[in-house]
C-alpha cells in the first residue's frame, strides 16, 4: 500500500464564484477532476507497493532524467531563476499531477514543495511498458501545458489587475473545490508566487490584492485566505 492515500484536495486558499464565468468553471471544473480521479485509481491500482516520498514544505524535489515525480499529497511550485537571479513561476502541480526534469527544456528548472508533500516516482521505463499508464499520464501532463500557456498568456493583459484577475481565476479552474458559495481554491500562493508568475513586484500584487478587497471582489478569511465573493447578478 502507499504509505499515504491520495486525497481530493487539499483545502487551503478558497475562493468562490467567478462572475460570468463561474457556471463554466464548474463544469471545467468537475471534468478535471474526473480526469485527476482517473489517474489517481489508476496510480492506486497498479502501484500499491510503491513507497512514497515525504517532503516538508520548502524542500527542493531532486529531479532525475529518467524519471517522472506525481504529487500524491500536497502542493509543488515549478520553476526556474534567470540570469539576474530572478525567480519565474512556470507552473504548479497539485495531487495526481506529474512533474519532472524530462518534461521540461527550461535551464535552472526547479521543483520546490508549496506544502508538506508525498511524491511518487515513476521511471520512464514503468510508464512505457503500460498502455493504461501512458496514455493517463500523456492527458495530465497534456493538462499542466495547458496551465503553462495559459500562465503565459496573462502576461500579454497590459493591465496588472487584469493580470491578477485572470491567475485567481486559472488557480480556480485548476484546483477549485466547488463550495456553497462557489470555488474553493486548494493551494497556498504568496505574493511574490503571484508576482513572479505574471512578471510584475510583489508590492504591486499586494495593491492589486488590497483593491480588489475593497471592490469587493475578495475578502481575506481569519486565516489569511482568499475568498473571492464576487457573484453575478441574474439579469431576468
Amino acid at each position: 500500500m502507499f504509505t499515504s492515500s491520495f486525497p481530493e484536495k487539499d483545502v487551503v486558499f478558497h475562493t468562490v464564484g467567478l462572475c460570468s464565468r463561474h457556471i463554466s468553471m464548474v463544469s471545467m471544473f468537475s471534468s478535471h477532476a474526473e480526469s485527476s480521479s482517473n489517474f489517481r485509481d489508476l496510480l492506486e491500482l497498479n502501484y500499491q507497493n510503491k513507497s512514497v516520498v515525504h517532503l516538508t514544505a520548502g524542500s527542493v524535489v531532486p529531479l532525475l532524467k529518467q524519471s517522472v515525480w506525481v504529487v500524491v499529497r500536497g502542493l509543488v511550485k515549478l520553476g526556474a531563476v534567470t540570469e539576474h537571479g530572478d525567480e519565474l513561476l512556470l507552473g504548479l502541480a497539485g495531487p495526481n499531477q506529474p512533474f519532472g526534469e524530462c518534461l521540461s527544456d527550461v535551464e535552472a528548472y526547479e521543483a520546490i514543495t508549496s506544502t508538506d508533500c508525498d511524491l511518487l516516482c515513476l521511471s520512464l521505463d514503468e510508464i512505457q511498458q503500460s498502455p493504461e499508464l501512458s496514455m493517463a499520464m500523456m492527458n495530465a501532463v497534456g493538462a499542466r501545458y495547458r496551465q503553462a500557456e495559459q500562465l503565459l498568456a496573462l502576461l500579454g493583459l497590459r493591465r496588472i489587475e487584469d493580470r491578477v484577475r485572470g491567475f485567481i481565476e486559472l488557480m480556480a479552474q485548476d484546483y477549485g473545490m466547488p463550495c456553497e458559495d462557489g470555488l474553493r481554491l486548494n493551494l497556498r500562493l504568496t505574493h511574490q508566487d503571484i508576482a513572479s508568475a505574471l512578471s510584475t513586484t510583489r508590492v504591486t500584487v499586494r495593491r492589486v490584492l488590497g483593491l480588489l478587497r475593497e471592490e469587493g471582489w475578495l475578502k481575506f478569511d481569519a486565516q489569511r485566505h482568499v475568498v473571492l465573493t464576487h457573484l453575478p447578478r441574474n439579469k431576468s
